[in-house]
């Protein structure tokens, strides 16, 4: 069974978009950049990605088609900016949003964006804070954990070390997995 591969789009394309696009693009996701500064939404910048877009975030995303396949990382550099794009994208279907940010930033957010009507179902879907929990400190280390969690709601994972699981099921082989 062939699947075409997974769509990730990342706002922001500082130290942390930088970082995921460079491990995504080794993944195999078709990944588009998005930020309203030039000199950081650039094919020079970003020559693994399939598409660079710049300009404002809310039109960007007004004009961008986002289905169940689309994941969406909001890490841009302020929650200004995080929130325009979360506002633009949050009731549109995408399979993966996730904000980075501390909870008391993106529960402001999220607190704001319900005030503003949007329905509190699509709100709770947001994966904030962001990633999995390996205390990731450096922007490569932060983009494991975002693009981790990313492929396990994508996938199904439990998030558990193989070698805790007895009996686990390979998916790709049929066969068990034993830890050595």
């Amino acid at each position: 069974l062939f699947e075409s591969p997974a769509r990730l789009i990342i706002a922001g394309g500082g130290h942390v978009g930088l970082a995921i696009a460079s491990i995504a693009s080794i993944v195999g996701f078709r990944i588009t950049i998005v930020d309203d500064r030039p000199e950081f939404a650039n094919t020079e910048r970003f020559p693994m990605v399939d598409e660079v877009l710049c300009g404002d975030f809310g039109e960007v995303f007004d004009a961008m088609s986002i289905d169940a396949s689309c994941s969406i990382v909001l890490v841009s550099r302020g929650h200004q900016q995080d929130t325009i794009s979360l506002r633009h994208t949050v009731t549109r279907g995408a399979g993966y949003i996730g904000m980075i940010g501390s909870r008391r930033r993106t529960g402001t957010v999220l607190q704001m964006l319900a005030e503003e009507g949007i329905p509190q179902e699509a709100l709770s879907q947001v994966h904030t804070p962001i990633g999995l929990d390996i205390s990731a400190e450096t922007p490569e280390e932060i983009a494991l954990s975002i693009l981790s969690e990313i492929v396990l709601v994508r996938k199904g994972g439990t998030g558990a070390k193989l070698s805790t699981l007895k009996g686990v099921q390979s998916r790709r082989s049929g066969g068990s997995v034993e830890p050595v």
